[in-house]
């Protein structure tokens, strides 16, 4: 599969052979379905808890005699159908992630790099650099390439201008080509590869 090359002044600067094995399955829901929730699971704090009724600060002493009162038989005033007694079965700090194949893992980001490409969303840059971190001048040129919500992935780092110049945009992330992930290439309607990031992507699947 062949694709242009472009720059960030929206020129042409030549075409580049992508690799079927990555960008030229068909994607498949059901394993970017599996990836997604994976991520979202992981990311999950899994704070919350609530107290039961060995943490409740309340006596423990019997209300009132077991028999000859014509009430109900009660214990503690910790038990949960009091007010400010203990929460049943209420939620503890835990982790929230599931298990995942790594080489699941490693489909779903091929089938993912494929959904973009097949769907004409996927784009390759020779290289973002900025002589300044300008938010106002990136977004003149992202304006001429018609970018909105766009995920751009460099190579092994991001150059500092660049980046500086792309976080005040709220619809633009930036990321090495390590951070690549299923999620954020979902949920941005453009996929921007530098041909940095595109070798570095053959290296890994290779």
């Amino acid at each position: 599969m062949q694709t242009d090359i472009t720059t960030l002044d929206a020129k042409k600067a030549g075409t580049v052979e992508l690799p079927d094995h990555v960008f030229g399955l068909e994607p498949r829901p059901d394993i970017l379905h599996r990836m997604v929730r994976y991520q979202l699971a992981k990311r999950r704090s899994g704070t919350v808890s609530v107290k039961d009724r060995s943490e409740v600060t309340y006596t423990g002493a019997k209300l009132y005699k077991q028999k000859g009162t014509g009430r109900a038989r009660h214990g503690s005033r910790r038990a949960n159908l009091f007010r400010g007694g203990g929460k049943s079965f209420g939620p503890k700090p835990r982790s929230h992630a599931i298990d995942l194949p790594k080489k699941v893992r490693a489909l779903a980001l091929k089938h993912a790099l494929s959904a973009k490409a097949k769907a004409h969303e996927l784009v390759v840059i020779d290289k973002c650099e900025l002589k300044e971190g300008k938010t106002k001048e990136l977004k003149a040129r992202f304006s001429k390439l018609g970018f909105v919500s766009v995920l751009i992935v460099d190579g092994a780092e991001v150059q500092e201008a660049f980046a500086r110049a792309a976080r005040n945009l709220s619809q633009v992330d930036v990321l090495p080509v390590a951070g690549i992930n299923v999620y954020d290439i979902l949920s941005h309607d453009k996929l921007v590869l530098t041909k940095a990031a595109l070798e570095a992507l053959e290296a890994r699947f290779k």
